[in-house]
């Protein structure tokens, strides 16, 4: 895979705002009307020619207006990456044109100015159609002043945008005042425009306020070798060699329509934060011999998820096909995905396929329902079947990538389906009202994680309750000696800490 990669300094718009001075414009006016009007009293005997060209001679004499004013912002352009030989985003483009917003009829070659309180995929589709040539979506400071209803459409649109590529370079802005205030003139003249005459139209271009957008900044170069790093650790269980290994796995990059706007926050920080959350609690319970247990476990925190989960492939391959020697290769009881642990009141387990009766896989299962039905009525858990389907471009969970080399494997996420809108959006921040990581259900969603990992891991089911704290107060979790060895005569106790945040 290839990818088309923004310079480190996003790009800046340079809008000098030409206007001529109110006396001059009002000579221009008065002498413009008096033309038109000796014009059309004698219309019948001028030829239909020298009404064409005579208001454009003026505006040569005249010349164009010089700029009285400059603003500068920073601008953060699409997506642009190839994969599996399919071209995706929008293309890099030297900009230097009129600004205009969707009010105007005539969008050709003019940088059509958009707001996000104000989007419309239909109007957007109608400045690709017209080639513009560019646009830019102005965003606001903060998502948490934008309607729900807003982020769940823009969410939704976002794929769509990115399903092709398109030679109309296509921007994003932090909205200011400077800059408001510019697309309210903007979006005035483009209303008035569509209701003039073409006289007036022409008057108008000579005397009104204009903005000229024009890009600075280097140009973007193609990622030709682009390297994916992941993170690895393992703790290795206590008594023999032949140990089954769990491997706890999330990726840890974010997606978005543009990069340098895309936090991941739900997905998939949500992720990485129990993981490293879980790394932290099993760490501390391998450091005693009484709570050692009797399981490898393999955290991995992989790269390039976003791009078809390109780093599990390159991990997977290294640890199967290139050494003689990796836990993968051994006793692999399961692999649990994290993904999306962030939001809602629901909690489901995807499959490729499930889980026969008397395995790893099924044991885990029983103990997520066990714990989520008898600790957390409130949350609604279900098991999702979807078999791989090769023929799509992508894959549509991290899971999928260890059940094609034939690894029993599933992943746990609060969405239903992988094509659900906050996977793949700039919308994702914990700000956003629509779309908001809410800290509390992200502890939850650990909590139930831990403990059913944690009974499968003990062989704890129906025997005790692990207590995890619900504040920031610590307290203890009641576990016994581990199944190889002999049962304690008392359980040992270990302060845990709060679920991870992001």
């Amino acid at each position: 895979a290839s990818a088309a990669a923004p310079p480190r300094r996003a790009k800046r718009l340079r809008l000098p705002a030409a206007a001529r001075p109110a006396a001059a414009a009002a000579m221009l006016e008065e002498a413009g009307e008096e033309v038109l009007g000796s014009v059309l009293l004698k219309a019948s005997c001028l030829p239909l020619s020298f009404l064409l060209v005579l208001p454009a001679v003026l505006l040569l004499l005249l010349g164009p207006p010089p700029a009285s004013a400059a603003h500068e912002f920073t601008v953060y352009r699409m997506q642009q990456y190839e994969l599996g030989g399919q071209a995706y985003g929008t293309r890099n483009a030297v900009l230097n044109t009129e600004a205009r917003t969707v009010e105007a009829d005539v969008l050709s070659r003019r940088c059509v100015m958009m707001r996000l309180m104000d989007f419309s995929y239909e109007q957007y589709q109608k400045a690709l159609r017209q080639s513009a040539g560019a646009v830019v979506i102005i965003l606001p400071q903060s998502m948490s002043s934008v309607p729900q209803d807003v982020i769940r459409q823009f969410m939704e649109r976002e794929p769509e945008m990115l399903a092709m590529e398109t030679i109309v370079p296509v921007y994003f802005a932090v909205e200011d005042d400077e800059l408001l205030s510019i697309y309210e003139q903007t979006q005035a003249a483009s209303a008035s425009q569509g209701s003039a005459s073409a006289a007036e139209v022409l008057l108008h271009t000579a005397t009104a306020n204009g903005f000229q957008m024009v890009t600075s900044g280097a140009q973007s170069k193609a990622i030709s070798d682009w390297q994916i790093t992941s993170v690895e650790g393992r703790l290795t269980g206590l008594g023999g060699e032949d140990l089954p290994t769990i491997v706890i796995v999330a990726h840890y990059d974010s997606f978005g329509v543009a990069p340098w706007l895309s936090h991941g926050a739900d997905s998939n920080g949500s992720g990485v934060a129990v993981l490293l959350e879980l790394a932290r609690l099993f760490s501390r319970l391998y450091t005693y011999k009484r709570t050692h247990a009797g399981y490898n476990l393999l955290f991995f925190a992989s790269g390039g998820g976003k791009f078809n989960y390109q780093g599990t492939k390159r991990w997977l391959e290294d640890n199967l096909d290139h050494t003689d020697s990796s836990l993968l290769q051994d006793n692999v009881a399961f692999v649990l995905c994290l993904d999306t642990l962030g939001r809602g009141n629901s909690l489901h387990l995807h499959v490729s396929k499930p889980p026969k009766e008397g395995t790893f896989q099924h044991a885990f299962l029983k103990e997520l329902e066990l714990v989520v039905a008898s600790q957390f009525p409130e949350v609604k858990f279900s098991m999702v079947h979807k078999k791989i389907n090769l023929a799509e471009d992508m894959l549509a969970w991290e899971h999928e990538r260890f059940a094609i080399r034939r690894l029993p494997a599933f992943t746990v996420s609060h969405l239903e389906s992988h094509r659900d809108g906050p996977r793949n959006s700039i919308m994702d921040v914990r700000s956003a009202s629509g779309a908001r990581v809410d800290s509390r259900v992200l502890t939850r969603n650990t909590r139930i994680v831990i403990e059913a990992l944690t009974r499968v891991i003990y062989n704890l089911t129906e025997k005790v309750r692990l207590s995890l704290p619900s504040s920031s107060q610590s307290s203890a979790a009641a576990l016994p000696r581990p199944p190889l060895a002999s049962p304690p005569h008392h359980a040992s106790s270990l302060p845990l800490s709060p679920g991870g945040s992001c």
